[in-house]
């Protein structure tokens, strides 16, 4: 897998030191450029190749949601990760209608930028989980014009339950291999069907394998 290159453009220096590191120390990914306001990141874009940029809504000079067209006017081909504080419907939305690739919260990049960063660049959309339990798996569908909606729509706990649903094990083997309650697994089973739209085991089933997210067998 050829190296993917990323421009961060957030006004706090802080934090593109922050995601730098985080970014730089993943295999195949590296930060090739960093803009503080909306018109640096476009001059930035003119004259440097890149396959990600990682967006914050709030910059100087050109709001990023508005910056998303001036970036694809640059670079058409270009995904484009929105990383902010703003957990509202009324961002995200927006954003998405824009022509975002993904939405993350910045309360979560410590967990979630890889493979916000990932999926996207993967030509998936992404959007946070803590915003994705705002809306219906339609709806999600609709806000991901582009990039096909995948299995980011679960947490990570969620994501464990659903694969050792799909292997076989009963709700008492779930609690005991996350070491978690019985009453505690049956209320993420419900979660996920709800998310999924799922209405047995057997769908739950087959949404791993559409999804993918069987772990490959050693």
């Amino acid at each position: 897998m050829k190296e993917a290159r990323i421009i961060l453009a957030d006004d706090h220096v802080l934090i593109r030191r922050g995601l730098k590191k985080i970014i730089d120390g993943e295999d195949n990914l590296r930060v090739v450029g960093e803009a503080a306001d909306g018109l640096e990141l476009i001059a930035l874009l003119e004259n440097t190749p890149a396959d990600l940029v990682l967006l914050d809504i709030s910059m100087p000079h050109m709001r990023g949601i508005e910056a998303i067209k001036e970036v694809r006017a640059v670079r058409p081909r270009i995904k484009v990760l929105i990383l902010t504080m703003h957990s509202s419907k009324e961002f995200l939305c927006s954003a998405m209608q824009e022509g975002a690739n993904g939405y993350a919260l910045k309360e979560d990049s410590d967990v979630e930028l890889i493979t916000a960063i990932k999926q996207c660049l993967d030509g998936r959309c992404y959007i946070s989980p803590v915003l994705a339990d705002n809306f219906l798996p339609h709806e999600l569908e609709k806000l991901c014009v582009g990039g096909r909606l995948t299995g980011k729509l679960l947490t990570n706990r969620e994501k464990q339950v659903i694969v050792l649903v799909a292997e076989g094990n009963k709700s008492k083997e779930i609690a005991d291999v996350l070491r978690i309650s019985i009453r505690t697994v049956e209320h993420h089973r419900a979660n996920i069907m709800r998310k999924i739209g799922a209405k047995n085991t057997a769908e739950m089933i087959s949404y791993v394998i559409q999804q993918g997210l069987m772990p490959a067998a050693e």
